[in-house]
């Protein structure tokens, strides 16, 4: 009852007087820990049996020492544990029918109320002894550590206590260690039922924060520099007590700039340079928010005098991105592979005359976020290791991509880059928040 009665309150909006703006209401630090805390119990408890069993794990061990902690370790502490304690040890154990799942902390403390700590320091002086005394009393088939190649977000088990435990285990059971990077992915990417339902605010969160920073408000033609666009977006985020997960970057297109901001780099965008009326400007932006992430781009358009909206040929040009996100969307079919729906992407839009490239990644838990990669802004052929993973139900993606129109009224190739969240529910694919469909006017219309 306390849950919804906090999700009914993330619904309402409240109003900032003197501004007139509209922000999504932001709980305190108290409610979010209260919203956080039950997202994840219900996601140890419901939805973490599952996985183990599609993984076929009967027995995860994470294990973290303090301020270095296995990233799959930190989505798992309550909102109170900043950082693990000294080492601590999470033990998860599968008995398999209908024995719920056993979750056990080798700490000196219980990891808030949904582990409780199982060791005793007068019985088992030595952390590593109480460790192998649950081992070997629930004889695992399968003990699944946190080791992987391809996903680094699956690899949080540092070698020293990698090598630490194996010098403990007993012979007779180190062929049952294998890499959890299944299990890691899958609790990582999947998201709860809860985490769909408040998802929409967060997104709706970012995208109304770009809104403001991307506006007259913040904007003064001639005098504004895209660096202070971005610094201005990071302090209405730091106002409003969020965080960003990254720093956002401002960039322009223009009629007299030639080709140049085509061929550049995505790692060398220009600092400091000054908006005029006319240009084009791209934003990439992202919020952290009840552990959940946006990653969100768009453009906007400063009105030269005389000016009352957005020219045509910019917007055509903007209708081609969209149609290149519809097309990778409808290649999301369960159990395709990052790389297989890339190719399809690919395929189709340059039968349709679209010039476009693809770099989708997942997002939730982390911005970059654990899950197949559909390409990657200089990897167009495909994703070794990391794209070769299949589409799972109830993921969550940041739909990433350019699509590059050739602009005779500026005389250039224009390439709209978008950048929106979205969900793949096993049956279908839909935006959180909505997606731009139109450039929107600095300054709007009134």
């Amino acid at each position: 009852m306390k849950y919804q009665l906090t999700l009914l309150l993330l619904l309402f909006f409240s109003i900032t007087a003197s501004t007139q703006t509209q922000h999504t209401l932001i709980l305190d630090e108290q409610e979010r820990a209260t919203v956080v805390n039950e997202i994840l119990e219900d996601r140890l408890d419901n939805l973490l049996p599952q996985l183990m069993r599609r993984s076929g794990i009967d027995m995860w061990i994470i294990i973290s020492r303090e301020y270095n902690e296995d990233p799959v370790m930190k989505t798992m502490l309550p909102a109170t544990w900043l950082s693990a304690r000294r080492r601590t040890i999470l033990v998860f154990y599968d008995k398999g029918g209908d024995a719920p799942l056993e979750k056990i902390a080798i700490a000196r403390y219980d990891v808030g109320k949904l582990l409780k700590g199982a060791w005793d320091l007068n019985v088992y002086p030595n952390q590593w002894d109480a460790l192998m005394e649950i081992i070997k009393d629930k004889n695992p088939n399968s003990i699944g550590l946190n080791y992987s190649k391809d996903f680094a977000l699956a690899d949080g088990l540092v070698q020293t206590e990698y090598q630490e435990f194996l010098e403990v285990l007993p012979d007779e059971m180190e062929s049952r260690v294998v890499s959890a990077e299944k299990l890691s992915i899958a609790w990582l990417e999947t998201r709860s039922q809860r985490e769909l339902d408040i998802y929409p605010m967060i997104c709706h969160l970012g995208h109304q924060i770009l809104q403001e920073g991307l506006s007259e408000k913040h904007i003064q033609p001639g005098v504004t520099t895209t660096t202070d666009v971005e610094w201005a977006l990071r302090q209405l985020v730091t106002d409003l007590g969020l965080k960003t997960w990254f720093h956002p970057s401002v960039s322009v297109q223009r009629a007299a700039e030639g080709n140049k901001e085509f061929l550049r780099s995505f790692s060398r965008r220009p600092e400091h340079e000054v908006i005029r009326p006319g240009d084009l400007l791209h934003v990439d932006f992202g919020i952290t928010y009840l552990r959940l992430n946006t990653d969100q781009q768009q453009h906007f358009y400063v009105l030269k005098q005389g000016e009352t909206e957005v020219p045509t040929f910019l917007q055509d040009a903007f209708d081609k991105g969209n149609r290149l996100q519809d097309i990778l969307t409808s290649q999301f079919k369960k159990g395709k592979t990052g790389n297989q729906i890339l190719a399809d992407a690919l395929k189709q839009a340059e039968s349709e005359g679209i010039n476009g490239s693809i770099y989708t990644h997942p997002i939730g838990l982390h911005g970059h976020a654990a899950g197949p990669a559909i390409g990657m802004w200089d990897q167009q052929q495909g994703v070794k290791g990391k794209g070769d993973y299949p589409l799972y139900a109830n993921t969550a993606y940041s739909i990433e991509l350019f699509a590059a129109s050739e602009v005779k009224e500026w005389g250039k190739i224009v390439r709209i880059m978008l950048e929106e969240d979205g969900v793949f529910t096993g049956d279908g694919f839909y935006f959180i928040d909505g997606r731009m469909e139109d450039i929107l006017p600095i300054p709007r219309k009134k």
